[in-house]
Parts: structure tokens; C-alpha cells; sequence
């Protein structure tokens, strides 16, 4: 395999920490000789043609920066056939050898596919505020966006108890429930919904019973957007039928989980992720993603990492929680 130009992209939603993996990538190839081609919007700016060469000057200053410097987006034309050969063809063009791509799930299932079709050697990083990639303990953003909810539930913690009220704070988390978890354990939530459970609204009901029993005034429920139950707005409602005399508030976090600068942790881990992909791709390894394992980077076969595993939540984790709701 002789690699002598690497394209880096990013793709799918973005992260903190994803600036500090681009960085790592292009100072990496740099110092081994390599030469750099950044791609704006992921698979969409591959299809355009939307390169730039890069440098380590213009990955100066972005290793704080949240967001991506390469932009994202999401393409439906690259899961044709078509679109991807005209994605491939651009990349021949440009003398492109090999791929680091930064995402989720979506961005690693197109990498995984174009580099079977044509041959490409591709290494992925695993960058989604959900932490619900196999292959890693942590993704890149999830520390980040965990401390940026915590921030968020300790001030309105503040004023739910000056008022007495029970808020109902609703996490990003569609499909995974890492972020509403760990901040729910990490902010001392009184109850968590996750959408792996379908814990019913009946049991919600008897934790808030049990809660207001040991009188407590105030009380936090952290609500993952994908929870069984439909979300902050109809959980709340559902409650205010059963307790007509709470005073209850609801708050959508939203998008604000995504931005920020990333966390010290992040920062590490991405520039970690970074360096260790470039030189896997430089041994030869290809198809594979790299992740943190305890405290050493390791690699995942992309086939082994999409279809192999299904994510779980922490066991110990949810056990904690039920026994610090009590």
C-alpha cells in the first residue's frame, strides 16, 4: 500500500473535538511525509469536488475550536452507485490515496462500502456526541457534551428549588440514552428515561410519588429525545394529570449539546485518534476503525464494528442510578 496523499472529512452531526482530530491528521501526514487534501462537507464535498489542500499552518488555532472546520453534511446521493463512483473519480483525480473519516454510524457504513467498491484504504474515527459507536469506550464529544448538560441541569436545579418545581430536561439521544444516563447519575436526577427501557410512565409516576414522600420540593427528570414515552412535552403532561398540583417546567437542550470548545479529554482523544489512524493506514491496516480501550488505542474492523456488535448501555451504570433515585 503507498499511500502518498490522505483526504480527511467529516460527515453526519457534529462534535467537539472534531477540529482537534482534523489537526492530528494533517500534523501527522505531515510529519510523515504525506500530503494533505481537507474535504469540505463530507461525502457531498467529495461527489463536488470540494478539496483543499492543507498544511500544518491552516490547522493552526482550531484545536479548541467546537464544530468542524471541514463543514458536514448529510448526502443521499452517495448511497447510489453513481454517486459514488463520481466521488471515487474525483478522488483519482485530485491523486487522493486513502480516507480518514470523522463521524458516527452513517459516515462509517458509507466508508465502509466505498472502500470495498473501489478499493480504497480508509480508516475511521468515531466522532458523535452519542457514545453509541462499538469499538470504543468513548467517542469523540460525548465527554463534552455530558459536562455541558450537567452545567445545564446544576443551574436549573438553582431555580427549581427556589420555586419547588419539577423540571423535565430532555437530552440529545434518539436511539441512545449514554448522554441522558451519565448526566442524569453525574446531575442527580430523581428519575432518567432512556429509550433502551421502556420503564412506562407508571413507574415515573411511583419514583416521583416516592420522591415527593421523602418531601422533596424540587425534583429533575432527565428525558432522552428518543425515550418510549414521547418526549419531555408528553411526559410532562402525563404527570401533571397524576400530580395537578406540581409546578412543572419543561427545557429542550437541544443543539447547545453539540457546540462548545471540547473538553480537555476530548482534545487528547481526538489528537490520540488522529495520530493513530494516519499511522495504521501507513502499516497497511485499512477498513478499520480506531477507539479507546481502557487507556490504549486500539482498532475495530469496520465490518466487525457495524454488524458484529450491538452498543449497550453501562449494567453498572443503570444499577447505580436506580439505587441513587431511591
Amino acid at each position: 500500500m503507498n499511500i502518498k496523499k490522505i483526504g480527511v472529512f467529516t460527515s453526519g452531526g457534529d462534535a467537539p473535538g472534531m477540529n482537534a482530530a482534523i489537526r492530528a491528521v494533517v500534523r501527522t501526514a505531515k510529519y510523515k511525509g504525506l500530503e494533505v487534501t481537507g474535504i469540505y462537507r463530507g461525502y457531498e464535498g467529495m461527489m463536488e469536488a470540494d478539496f483543499v489542500e492543507m498544511s500544518r499552518r491552516s490547522v493552526s488555532s482550531i484545536i479548541q475550536k467546537g464544530g468542524t472546520i471541514l463543514k458536514s453534511a448529510r448526502c443521499l446521493a452517495f448511497k447510489t452507485r453513481e454517486g459514488r463512483q463520481l466521488a471515487y473519480d474525483n478522488l483519482k483525480k485530485h491523486g487522493i490515496d486513502a480516507l480518514v473519516a470523522i463521524g458516527g454510524d452513517g459516515t462509517f457504513t458509507g466508508a465502509h462500502l466505498f472502500s470495498q467498491e473501489f478499493d480504497i484504504p480508509v480508516m475511521c474515527i468515531p466522532g458523535t456526541i452519542d457514545n453509541d459507536l462499538y469499538g470504543t469506550d468513548y467517542t469523540l464529544g460525548y465527554d463534552t457534551a455530558n459536562n455541558t448538560v450537567i452545567e445545564a441541569i446544576d443551574k436549573i436545579r438553582d431555580t427549581a428549588s427556589s420555586h419547588s418545581r419539577v423540571f423535565f430536561i430532555e437530552v440529545m439521544g434518539r436511539d441512545s440514552g449514554c448522554i441522558a444516563l451519565n448526566a442524569g447519575v453525574g446531575g442527580g436526577a430523581e428519575a432518567i428515561l432512556l429509550p433502551e427501557i421502556d420503564s412506562g410512565i407508571d413507574t415515573l409516576l411511583e419514583e416521583l410519588s416516592f420522591a415527593e414522600e421523602r418531601e422533596k420540593s424540587s425534583m429533575i427528570v432527565v428525558i432522552a429525545e428518543g425515550d418510549q414515552n414521547g418526549g419531555a412535552y408528553n411526559v410532562a403532561k402525563r404527570v401533571k394529570e397524576k400530580f395537578g398540583h406540581f409546578d412543572i417546567k419543561v427545557s429542550i437542550l437541544g443543539h447547545l449539546q453539540r457546540g462548545g470548545a471540547p473538553s480537555s479529554f476530548d482534545r487528547v482523544l481526538a489528537t490520540r485518534m488522529g495520530y493513530n489512524a494516519v499511522k495504521e493506514l501507513l502499516k497497511g491496516n485499512t477498513r478499520a476503525t480506531v477507539g479507546l480501550r481502557g487507556t490504549e488505542i486500539i482498532t475495530t474492523p469496520l465490518e466487525e464494528a457495524l454488524h458484529s456488535k450491538e452498543f449497550k448501555l453501562d449494567e453498572e451504570l443503570l444499577e447505580i442510578a436506580n439505587i441513587m433515585n431511591k
